[in-house]
């Protein structure tokens, strides 16, 4: 049930906000000259998949996480765009093709084991990673890797239809603040 709704609202959202993603493929170009952002993340049952993302910092940024990367590194446009969360909407393409869902566990980097070692222990990979969850709404990001594998953990076992509406409500109306920025 929760796959048929992520291929139904992925594709209403790519059908309603290809014109803005669009305009901000065009207004990133000219901030870094590569709007789209591609990386390898962990995926459910810790396979490999390709996030997409515009992107949000120089292009010779350090792969690393979020709150690893120095603040420097994010453009002016790309501060508004993760301000907005508008940097998430080229992630609608990876429900689309599935392998990621709108409520999940957010995908990390396969050089956080410490995360990786949490979440394996947990079950957390057996679900999809996705583009929104409680850990995103409780603020709790991949700084505190104990604390958001369990949250995932907790959110996943608790998993029902009113929640995955919720998560995606509140995401929409700016519930959490995003990953952190050292």
């Amino acid at each position: 049930m929760i796959r048929l709704l992520d291929i139904v609202l992925a594709s209403v959202g790519l059908l309603f906000t290809w014109p803005i993603m669009l305009v901000i493929c065009i207004v990133s170009l000219f901030d870094t000259g590569s709007p789209i952002f591609i990386q390898t993340r962990v995926g459910r049952y810790q396979k490999p998949f390709t996030l997409i993302k515009f992107r949000t910092m120089r292009v010779d940024t350090a792969s690393v996480a979020s709150h690893l990367a120095d603040r420097a590194s994010i453009t002016r446009f790309g501060s508004f765009l993760r301000r907005t969360k508008l940097d998430e909407l080229p992630q609608l393409i990876n429900v689309w093709f599935g392998s990621m869902s709108f409520v999940g566990p957010r995908p990390n980097l396969y050089n956080q084991t410490e995360l990786i070692e949490a979440r394996s222990q947990l079950g957390v990979y057996d679900a999809r990673p996705g583009i929104t969850g409680l850990a995103q709404i409780l603020e709790i990001d991949m700084s505190t890797p104990q604390k958001l594998a369990e949250t995932d953990a907790r959110m996943l076992s608790s998993m029902s239809l009113g929640r995955y509406f919720t998560y995606i409500i509140k995401t929409a109306l700016g519930a959490g603040a995003g990953d952190r920025i050292k």
